[in-house]
Protein backbone atom coordinates (compact mmCIF):
# COMPACT_ATOMS: atom_id res chain seq x y z
CA UNK A 1 0.00 0.00 0.00
CA UNK A 2 2.86 2.35 0.74
CA UNK A 3 4.21 1.88 -2.78
CA UNK A 4 0.97 3.07 -4.40
CA UNK A 5 1.64 6.85 -4.04
CA UNK A 6 5.19 6.39 -5.30
CA UNK A 7 4.00 4.46 -8.34
CA UNK A 8 1.38 7.15 -9.04
CA UNK A 9 4.03 9.89 -9.05
CA UNK A 10 6.27 7.83 -11.36
CA UNK A 11 3.32 7.30 -13.72
CA UNK A 12 2.47 11.00 -13.86
CA UNK A 13 6.11 12.01 -14.58
CA UNK A 14 6.42 9.35 -17.27
CA UNK A 15 3.21 10.54 -18.94
CA UNK A 16 4.41 14.16 -18.85
CA UNK A 17 7.74 13.19 -20.42
CA UNK A 18 5.98 11.24 -23.18
CA UNK A 19 3.61 14.09 -24.01
CA UNK A 20 6.35 16.74 -24.21
CA UNK A 21 8.67 14.68 -26.40
CA UNK A 22 6.31 12.76 -28.69
CA UNK A 23 2.82 14.15 -28.98
CA UNK A 24 2.50 16.86 -31.72
CA UNK A 25 6.00 16.20 -33.14
CA UNK A 26 4.62 15.92 -36.67
CA UNK A 27 3.47 19.52 -36.67
CA UNK A 28 6.16 21.05 -34.49
CA UNK A 29 7.00 21.24 -30.75
CA UNK A 30 4.08 21.54 -28.37
CA UNK A 31 5.15 25.08 -27.44
CA UNK A 32 4.24 26.19 -30.99
CA UNK A 33 0.57 25.52 -30.41
CA UNK A 34 -1.94 28.33 -30.22
CA UNK A 35 -1.79 30.45 -27.09
CA UNK A 36 -5.00 31.89 -25.66
CA UNK A 37 -5.57 35.53 -26.64
CA UNK A 38 -2.99 35.54 -29.51
CA UNK A 39 -4.36 35.92 -33.07
CA UNK A 40 -3.91 32.78 -35.13
CA UNK A 41 -2.09 34.62 -37.97
CA UNK A 42 0.53 35.91 -35.51
CA UNK A 43 1.27 32.52 -33.96
CA UNK A 44 3.97 30.16 -35.15
CA UNK A 45 2.21 27.40 -36.99
CA UNK A 46 -0.41 29.58 -38.69
CA UNK A 47 0.31 29.50 -42.45
CA UNK A 48 3.70 27.98 -41.61
CA UNK A 49 5.44 24.65 -41.70
CA UNK A 50 8.34 23.25 -39.73
CA UNK A 51 11.47 21.82 -41.33
CA UNK A 52 14.09 19.83 -39.45
CA UNK A 53 17.74 20.50 -40.29
CA UNK A 54 20.40 18.16 -38.89
CA UNK A 55 24.17 18.14 -39.04
CA UNK A 56 27.35 17.79 -36.99
CA UNK A 57 26.31 20.70 -34.77
CA UNK A 58 22.96 19.17 -33.98
CA UNK A 59 19.34 19.50 -35.08
CA UNK A 60 17.38 22.70 -35.74
CA UNK A 61 13.66 23.21 -36.16
CA UNK A 62 13.00 25.99 -38.74
CA UNK A 63 9.57 27.58 -38.98
CA UNK A 64 8.93 28.65 -42.58
CA UNK A 65 6.12 30.55 -44.26
CA UNK A 66 3.99 28.29 -46.40
CA UNK A 67 3.47 31.06 -49.03
CA UNK A 68 4.89 34.46 -49.91
CA UNK A 69 2.94 37.24 -48.15
CA UNK A 70 0.81 39.63 -50.21
CA UNK A 71 2.15 43.19 -50.62
CA UNK A 72 0.27 45.93 -48.84
CA UNK A 73 -1.03 49.00 -50.70
CA UNK A 74 2.03 51.13 -49.97
CA UNK A 75 4.42 48.42 -51.09
CA UNK A 76 2.44 47.90 -54.28
CA UNK A 77 2.74 51.60 -55.10
CA UNK A 78 6.50 51.61 -54.47
CA UNK A 79 6.94 48.60 -56.73
CA UNK A 80 4.75 50.09 -59.45
CA UNK A 81 6.74 53.35 -59.50
CA UNK A 82 10.03 51.46 -59.69
CA UNK A 83 8.92 49.14 -62.48
CA UNK A 84 7.51 52.02 -64.51
CA UNK A 85 10.46 54.40 -64.16
CA UNK A 86 13.52 52.14 -64.02
CA UNK A 87 13.75 51.35 -67.77
CA UNK A 88 13.96 55.11 -68.46
CA UNK A 89 16.80 55.81 -66.01
CA UNK A 90 20.41 55.66 -67.21
CA UNK A 91 23.83 55.78 -65.60
CA UNK A 92 26.29 58.30 -67.01
CA UNK A 93 30.08 58.04 -66.83
CA UNK A 94 32.07 61.07 -67.91
CA UNK A 95 35.82 60.98 -68.51
CA UNK A 96 37.91 64.13 -68.39
CA UNK A 97 41.68 64.58 -68.61
CA UNK A 98 43.54 66.46 -65.90
CA UNK A 99 47.27 67.08 -65.61
CA UNK A 100 49.44 66.20 -62.64
CA UNK A 101 52.41 68.14 -61.21
CA UNK A 102 54.65 66.86 -64.02
CA UNK A 103 52.10 67.78 -66.72
CA UNK A 104 51.22 64.16 -67.29
CA UNK A 105 47.69 63.41 -68.49
CA UNK A 106 45.56 61.79 -65.77
CA UNK A 107 42.09 60.50 -66.74
CA UNK A 108 39.39 61.34 -64.22
CA UNK A 109 35.97 59.72 -64.12
CA UNK A 110 32.73 61.09 -62.77
CA UNK A 111 29.40 59.37 -62.40
CA UNK A 112 25.84 60.59 -62.52
CA UNK A 113 22.37 59.72 -63.70
CA UNK A 114 19.92 60.78 -66.37
CA UNK A 115 16.70 59.72 -68.03
CA UNK A 116 15.50 58.98 -71.57
CA UNK A 117 13.30 61.61 -73.23
CA UNK A 118 12.35 59.95 -76.52
CA UNK A 119 12.88 56.88 -78.74
CA UNK A 120 15.54 58.80 -80.68
CA UNK A 121 17.91 58.47 -77.71
CA UNK A 122 17.82 61.97 -76.22
CA UNK A 123 18.77 61.96 -72.54
CA UNK A 124 18.50 64.73 -69.96
CA UNK A 125 21.00 65.13 -67.13
CA UNK A 126 22.80 67.82 -65.12
CA UNK A 127 25.40 69.96 -66.82
CA UNK A 128 27.82 69.41 -63.94
CA UNK A 129 27.70 65.64 -64.59
CA UNK A 130 29.30 66.01 -68.05
CA UNK A 131 31.05 69.40 -67.71
CA UNK A 132 34.51 69.43 -69.39
CA UNK A 133 34.23 65.72 -70.27
CA UNK A 134 36.15 64.37 -73.25
CA UNK A 135 34.10 61.19 -73.33
CA UNK A 136 30.58 60.44 -72.08
CA UNK A 137 29.20 56.89 -71.81
CA UNK A 138 25.62 55.91 -71.03
CA UNK A 139 24.61 52.59 -69.50
CA UNK A 140 20.96 51.56 -69.86
CA UNK A 141 19.04 49.60 -67.24
CA UNK A 142 19.70 46.38 -69.23
CA UNK A 143 23.49 47.02 -68.84
CA UNK A 144 24.03 47.92 -72.51
CA UNK A 145 26.57 50.73 -72.96
CA UNK A 146 26.59 53.50 -75.57
CA UNK A 147 28.85 56.42 -76.36
CA UNK A 148 26.89 59.66 -75.91
CA UNK A 149 27.13 62.96 -77.76
CA UNK A 150 26.53 66.23 -75.92
CA UNK A 151 23.78 67.95 -77.92
CA UNK A 152 23.43 71.08 -75.79
CA UNK A 153 24.25 72.51 -72.39
CA UNK A 154 22.65 75.15 -70.20
CA UNK A 155 25.01 75.95 -67.31
CA UNK A 156 22.58 78.59 -66.05
CA UNK A 157 19.97 75.92 -65.25
CA UNK A 158 22.55 73.13 -64.72
CA UNK A 159 21.02 71.02 -67.49
CA UNK A 160 22.52 69.12 -70.41
CA UNK A 161 21.03 67.21 -73.33
CA UNK A 162 22.77 64.05 -74.59
CA UNK A 163 22.04 61.63 -77.39
CA UNK A 164 22.90 57.98 -77.97
CA UNK A 165 22.57 56.27 -81.36
CA UNK A 166 21.60 52.78 -82.52
CA UNK A 167 19.80 51.93 -79.27
CA UNK A 168 16.56 50.01 -79.71
CA UNK A 169 13.46 49.63 -77.56
CA UNK A 170 14.15 52.75 -75.54
CA UNK A 171 11.48 53.58 -72.97
CA UNK A 172 11.03 57.36 -72.51
CA UNK A 173 10.18 58.77 -69.11
CA UNK A 174 6.77 60.38 -68.62
CA UNK A 175 7.09 64.08 -67.77
CA UNK A 176 4.58 65.61 -65.37
CA UNK A 177 4.40 69.31 -64.43
CA UNK A 178 5.81 71.19 -61.44
CA UNK A 179 3.57 74.24 -61.03
CA UNK A 180 1.19 72.63 -58.52
CA UNK A 181 3.54 70.62 -56.32
CA UNK A 182 2.68 70.54 -52.62
CA UNK A 183 4.80 70.18 -49.51
CA UNK A 184 4.13 66.74 -48.03
CA UNK A 185 3.64 65.09 -51.43
CA UNK A 186 5.36 61.72 -51.73
CA UNK A 187 8.33 61.56 -54.13
CA UNK A 188 10.83 58.97 -55.34
CA UNK A 189 14.40 59.32 -56.60
CA UNK A 190 16.01 56.72 -58.87
CA UNK A 191 19.66 56.92 -59.86
CA UNK A 192 23.22 55.76 -59.46
CA UNK A 193 24.35 56.81 -55.94
CA UNK A 194 27.97 55.81 -55.27
CA UNK A 195 27.83 53.76 -58.48
CA UNK A 196 24.98 51.56 -57.21
CA UNK A 197 22.79 51.48 -60.30
CA UNK A 198 19.02 51.22 -60.14
CA UNK A 199 18.74 52.52 -56.58
CA UNK A 200 15.37 53.97 -55.50
CA UNK A 201 14.80 56.08 -52.41
CA UNK A 202 11.56 57.58 -51.13
CA UNK A 203 10.55 60.69 -49.22
CA UNK A 204 8.33 63.74 -49.38
CA UNK A 205 8.56 67.26 -50.77
CA UNK A 206 9.96 69.19 -47.81
CA UNK A 207 9.76 72.69 -49.33
CA UNK A 208 9.68 74.67 -52.56
CA UNK A 209 12.37 77.34 -52.43
CA UNK A 210 14.91 79.31 -54.46
CA UNK A 211 18.51 78.10 -54.08
CA UNK A 212 21.93 78.49 -55.64
CA UNK A 213 23.09 75.67 -57.90
CA UNK A 214 26.49 73.97 -58.17
CA UNK A 215 27.96 76.95 -60.06
CA UNK A 216 26.19 79.52 -57.87
CA UNK A 217 23.49 79.78 -60.51
CA UNK A 218 19.98 80.58 -59.21
CA UNK A 219 17.45 77.75 -59.31
CA UNK A 220 13.95 79.12 -58.84
CA UNK A 221 11.22 76.97 -57.26
CA UNK A 222 13.69 74.17 -56.52
CA UNK A 223 12.08 71.05 -55.04
CA UNK A 224 13.52 70.22 -51.62
CA UNK A 225 13.13 66.59 -50.53
CA UNK A 226 14.17 64.29 -47.72
CA UNK A 227 14.47 61.31 -50.10
CA UNK A 228 18.05 60.12 -49.75
CA UNK A 229 20.16 61.75 -52.48
CA UNK A 230 23.88 61.00 -52.74
CA UNK A 231 26.76 61.55 -55.20
CA UNK A 232 25.78 59.78 -58.41
CA UNK A 233 22.09 60.73 -58.14
CA UNK A 234 22.73 64.00 -59.98
CA UNK A 235 20.75 64.22 -63.21
CA UNK A 236 18.35 61.44 -62.28
CA UNK A 237 14.59 61.86 -62.08
CA UNK A 238 12.56 62.87 -59.07
CA UNK A 239 9.20 61.16 -59.48
CA UNK A 240 5.67 61.53 -58.17
CA UNK A 241 3.58 58.59 -56.91
CA UNK A 242 2.53 57.79 -60.50
CA UNK A 243 6.14 57.37 -61.63
CA UNK A 244 6.12 60.65 -63.60
CA UNK A 245 9.09 63.05 -63.61
CA UNK A 246 8.53 66.22 -61.59
CA UNK A 247 12.16 67.26 -61.18
CA UNK A 248 15.82 66.59 -61.98
CA UNK A 249 17.93 65.77 -58.94
CA UNK A 250 20.82 68.20 -58.78
CA UNK A 251 22.15 69.10 -55.35
CA UNK A 252 22.74 67.94 -51.78
CA UNK A 253 22.91 70.19 -48.72
CA UNK A 254 25.55 68.32 -46.77
CA UNK A 255 27.54 70.77 -44.63
CA UNK A 256 30.79 69.41 -46.03
CA UNK A 257 29.95 65.70 -45.78
CA UNK A 258 29.80 64.10 -49.21
CA UNK A 259 26.61 62.15 -48.47
CA UNK A 260 22.90 62.61 -47.87
CA UNK A 261 21.81 64.72 -44.93
CA UNK A 262 18.09 64.46 -45.69
CA UNK A 263 18.13 67.71 -47.68
CA UNK A 264 18.31 67.27 -51.45
CA UNK A 265 17.16 69.53 -54.27
CA UNK A 266 15.76 69.02 -57.75
CA UNK A 267 15.27 71.36 -60.70
CA UNK A 268 11.53 71.64 -61.47
CA UNK A 269 10.56 69.74 -64.62
CA UNK A 270 8.83 72.80 -66.12
CA UNK A 271 12.20 74.55 -66.23
CA UNK A 272 13.62 71.54 -68.06
CA UNK A 273 10.74 71.59 -70.56
CA UNK A 274 11.50 75.23 -71.43
CA UNK A 275 15.19 74.43 -71.88
CA UNK A 276 14.38 71.43 -74.12
CA UNK A 277 12.05 73.60 -76.21
CA UNK A 278 14.87 76.11 -76.78
CA UNK A 279 17.27 73.33 -77.75
CA UNK A 280 14.72 72.07 -80.28
CA UNK A 281 13.94 75.51 -81.76
CA UNK A 282 17.32 77.24 -81.68
CA UNK A 283 19.92 74.58 -80.94
CA UNK A 284 20.79 76.42 -77.73
CA UNK A 285 19.07 78.04 -74.76
CA UNK A 286 17.84 81.57 -75.36
CA UNK A 287 17.57 82.97 -71.87
CA UNK A 288 15.45 86.11 -71.69
CA UNK A 289 17.08 89.24 -70.32
CA UNK A 290 16.20 92.80 -69.34
CA UNK A 291 19.88 93.75 -69.70
CA UNK A 292 20.06 95.41 -66.29
CA UNK A 293 22.06 95.16 -63.07
CA UNK A 294 19.83 95.37 -60.02
CA UNK A 295 19.83 95.71 -56.24
CA UNK A 296 17.15 94.11 -54.03
CA UNK A 297 15.31 96.63 -51.88
CA UNK A 298 14.02 96.18 -48.34
CA UNK A 299 12.50 98.61 -45.83
CA UNK A 300 15.86 99.73 -44.38
CA UNK A 301 17.46 100.61 -47.72
CA UNK A 302 14.24 102.17 -49.03
CA UNK A 303 14.08 104.48 -46.00
CA UNK A 304 17.76 105.46 -46.22
CA UNK A 305 17.63 106.51 -49.86
CA UNK A 306 14.04 107.75 -49.89
CA UNK A 307 12.34 105.34 -52.29
CA UNK A 308 8.61 105.37 -52.98
CA UNK A 309 8.21 101.66 -52.06
CA UNK A 310 9.97 99.49 -49.47
CA UNK A 311 10.28 96.47 -51.78
CA UNK A 312 11.29 95.65 -55.35
CA UNK A 313 14.53 95.74 -57.32
CA UNK A 314 16.34 98.98 -58.04
CA UNK A 315 17.97 99.31 -61.44
CA UNK A 316 21.65 100.10 -60.91
CA UNK A 317 22.80 99.99 -64.53
CA UNK A 318 21.30 99.39 -67.96
CA UNK A 319 23.28 97.74 -70.74
CA UNK A 320 23.85 100.13 -73.65
CA UNK A 321 21.68 99.06 -76.56
CA UNK A 322 19.92 96.45 -74.39
CA UNK A 323 16.26 95.73 -73.81
CA UNK A 324 15.86 98.10 -70.84
CA UNK A 325 17.55 101.04 -72.54
CA UNK A 326 15.49 100.55 -75.72
CA UNK A 327 12.33 100.64 -73.57
CA UNK A 328 13.43 103.87 -71.87
CA UNK A 329 14.19 102.47 -68.42
CA UNK A 330 16.68 104.40 -66.29
CA UNK A 331 19.71 103.19 -64.39
CA UNK A 332 21.33 104.80 -61.34
CA UNK A 333 23.02 108.17 -61.69
CA UNK A 334 24.52 108.87 -58.26
CA UNK A 335 26.46 106.76 -55.77
CA UNK A 336 24.76 106.80 -52.38
CA UNK A 337 27.19 104.53 -50.52
CA UNK A 338 28.00 100.84 -50.22
CA UNK A 339 26.10 97.75 -49.19
CA UNK A 340 28.98 95.59 -48.01
CA UNK A 341 31.39 96.03 -50.91
CA UNK A 342 28.61 96.67 -53.44
CA UNK A 343 28.11 100.32 -54.48
CA UNK A 344 24.52 101.54 -54.23
CA UNK A 345 23.44 103.78 -57.12
CA UNK A 346 20.36 105.97 -56.80
CA UNK A 347 18.25 107.66 -59.46
CA UNK A 348 17.29 104.46 -61.28
CA UNK A 349 13.82 103.02 -61.77
CA UNK A 350 12.44 100.78 -59.01
CA UNK A 351 10.74 97.66 -60.47
CA UNK A 352 7.80 96.46 -58.33
CA UNK A 353 5.82 94.24 -60.75
CA UNK A 354 5.97 92.36 -64.06
CA UNK A 355 2.72 91.77 -65.96
CA UNK A 356 0.83 92.46 -62.74
CA UNK A 357 2.89 89.99 -60.70
CA UNK A 358 4.58 91.56 -57.65
CA UNK A 359 8.38 91.72 -57.77
CA UNK A 360 9.54 92.05 -54.16
CA UNK A 361 13.15 90.90 -54.63
CA UNK A 362 15.62 89.51 -57.18
CA UNK A 363 14.28 85.96 -56.67
CA UNK A 364 10.82 87.09 -57.77
CA UNK A 365 12.32 88.77 -60.83
CA UNK A 366 14.34 85.67 -61.73
CA UNK A 367 11.27 83.45 -61.30
CA UNK A 368 9.19 85.73 -63.53
CA UNK A 369 11.90 85.75 -66.20
CA UNK A 370 12.23 81.98 -65.97
CA UNK A 371 8.71 81.55 -67.38
CA UNK A 372 9.38 83.86 -70.32
CA UNK A 373 11.41 83.63 -73.51
CA UNK A 374 13.71 85.90 -75.45
CA UNK A 375 11.55 88.06 -77.73
CA UNK A 376 8.56 88.14 -75.35
CA UNK A 377 7.10 91.54 -74.48
CA UNK A 378 6.44 92.20 -70.80
CA UNK A 379 4.99 95.14 -68.87
CA UNK A 380 7.08 96.39 -65.95
CA UNK A 381 5.51 98.51 -63.23
CA UNK A 382 8.14 100.91 -61.87
CA UNK A 383 8.55 103.92 -59.65
CA UNK A 384 10.55 106.73 -61.22
CA UNK A 385 11.04 108.94 -58.22
CA UNK A 386 7.50 109.18 -56.81
CA UNK A 387 5.81 108.60 -60.14
CA UNK A 388 4.34 105.13 -60.76
CA UNK A 389 4.29 104.02 -64.39
CA UNK A 390 4.07 100.99 -66.71
CA UNK A 391 6.79 100.35 -69.28
CA UNK A 392 6.64 97.76 -72.06
CA UNK A 393 9.92 95.90 -72.63
CA UNK A 394 10.84 93.38 -75.33
CA UNK A 395 13.13 90.82 -73.70
CA UNK A 396 16.48 90.21 -75.35
CA UNK A 397 18.66 87.09 -75.58
CA UNK A 398 20.97 86.93 -72.56
CA UNK A 399 23.35 84.52 -74.31
CA UNK A 400 24.45 87.21 -76.70
CA UNK A 401 25.28 89.72 -73.93
CA UNK A 402 26.13 87.58 -70.90
CA UNK A 403 29.61 89.06 -70.33
CA UNK A 404 28.84 92.73 -70.88
CA UNK A 405 27.29 93.52 -67.48
CA UNK A 406 30.00 91.80 -65.42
Amino acid sequence: MKLRPVLLVVFILSAFYYLTTHVGSSSGPWLHRAAPGVPVAAQPGANTSTTAVSGPMGSFQLTEASAAPAYDTEEQQNIAVYKKALPSVVNITSTAVAFNFFYGAVPQEGQGSGFILDPQGHILTNNHVIDNAQRVEVTLYDKKKYKATVVGVDPGHDLALLQINNASNLQPATLSESNSLTVGQRVYAIGNPFGLSGTMTRGIISAIRSIRGPNNNPIEDAIQTDAAVNPGNSGGPLLNSRGEVIGITTLIANNGADQSSGIGFAIPVNTAKAVIADFAKYGRVRRPSLDIATLPIGPDIAEQIGLAADYGVLIQRVLPGGAAEKAGLHGGTQRAGYLGNIPVMTGGDLIIAMDGQDITNTQDLAAAMNSRHAGDEVTLTVFRGRRKMDVKVKLSDATEKQDRLS
